[in-house]
């Protein structure tokens, strides 16, 4: 793999690192702005809709943007959101910055398939988010740690420190042109969005996404409420889901360019029965604790696997495909937690929220095997 690929993975982690940081400081979070810690995981659907929406308008605006410039607006937003003591402001800087990380992930993701074989993206693909995963394993965690130490504007400030040596090293490190021919026009790539395995892939990832969000965003409050742990143990929790999806991601990027549907036929039904059984452990730390792992990892080898699917389904769209990928996750990522939301209380309420979503998934998946040929 390229060295641009782990430069970009660079940036990747910083930004990765703010998107899921706020689910490791909700409690802190909200006491301190005053607000239910319900409203306060919107936070987390505020970045989200923000990446959803703005993924596809950026990359189209900005074919030709530096990249680095996303880094710096980003940066810029988290500061302001540190010095705020409004949960509006803080809520419009969550949107901001997802604006800026849509614009440059959806470039990345794109630039990640053009810098390898065409029959390598699924590996390419593993390794930028590996960056993502590396947020959850050290990033997340070490916020939530900072959170605790300090408090939560710390966290913020630390991110946008953190988006300095990722914006040179993806100035000094990442070609301008990696694909080394013109992009199609504008019109050719939207069209792409015609195709119904690329329509099929998307809609999937989207609600394996909402699932896997919906119940991490409020894997604190099971932590320190049916759990009966203290407030230590929360980084270790989220140690433990990044781990897993660490694995997934990377087991995703070994199998996906080959083995994309027997993943998904096995990854699916395990997902299906995995959430359900984390809401009955959530009172016992010893099941608790290893499903949290075990269901990070199942939730993003079968996510990576369909963005997998969706770019080789759009190859068509070179500049974009990045987006529409980045779309569907960040659209997932933005309504699983809003409607996990809702499940509110019981803590575990959010489990079984991404059970009803999984379901949908296979459901969906299961009745396109009839009428289109499988992914993968």
């Amino acid at each position: 793999m390229p060295l641009a690929l782990y430069l970009l993975a660079l940036a990747v982690f910083a930004m990765g690192t703010s998107e899921f940081m706020p689910t490791g400081l909700l409690p802190d979070l909200a006491a301190d702005l005053d607000v239910p810690v319900g409203t306060a995981g919107t936070l987390a659907s505020a970045f989200a809709l923000g990446m959803a929406a703005g993924a596809p308008l950026m990359a189209a605006w900005a074919r030709r943007w530096p990249r680095r410039a996303g880094l710096f607006g980003f940066a810029a937003a988290h500061a302001v959101g540190a010095l705020t003591g409004s949960f509006a402001v803080l809520f419009a800087t969550r949107v901001v910055a997802a604006l800026a990380n849509a614009g440059f992930l959806a470039l990345a993701v794109a630039t990640a398939a053009a810098l390898v074989a065409p029959d390598r993206k699924g590996r390419a693909l593993g390794v930028l988010l590996s960056g993502t995963t590396a947020a959850t394993v050290a990033g997340v965690p070490a916020g939530a740690l900072l959170g605790q130490l300090l408090d939560w504007r710390a966290a913020f400030w630390a991110v946008a420190v953190l988006c300095a040596p990722a914006a040179v090293g993806v100035l000094l490190g990442v070609p301008a042109d990696p694909g080394g021919s013109p992009a199609p026009a504008l019109r050719v790539e939207l069209a792409q969005l015609g195709r119904p395995r690329l329509r099929l892939a998307l809609l999937l990832a989207a609600l394996v996404n909402a699932a896997t969000f919906g119940a991490f965003t409020f894997l604190a409050p099971v932590v320190t409420g049916p759990a009966g742990l203290g407030r230590g143990w929360v980084p270790a929790a989220l140690v433990l889901f990044g781990a897993g999806a660490f694995l997934g991601v990377n087991a995703a990027g070994r199998l996906a360019d080959t083995r994309s549907h027997r993943l998904l036929a096995l990854g699916g039904p395990l997902l299906l029965l995995g959430w359900p059984a984390l809401a009955l452990g959530a009172g016992h730390p010893a099941v608790l604790l290893p499903l949290v792992l075990l269901l990070g990892a199942l939730s993003f080898a079968v996510g990576t696997t369909l963005i997998t699917r969706a770019l080789y389904e759009g190859a068509g769209a070179p500049t974009m495909a990045g987006s529409y990928a980045t779309a569907a996750l960040n659209l997932g990522a933005a309504t699983g937690p809003l409607l996990a939301a809702t499940t509110l209380p019981p803590a575990t309420g959010p489990f079984l929220a991404a059970t009803a979503l999984t379901a949908l998934a296979v459901l969906i998946g299961t009745a396109a095997r009839s009428r289109l040929r499988p992914l993968g």
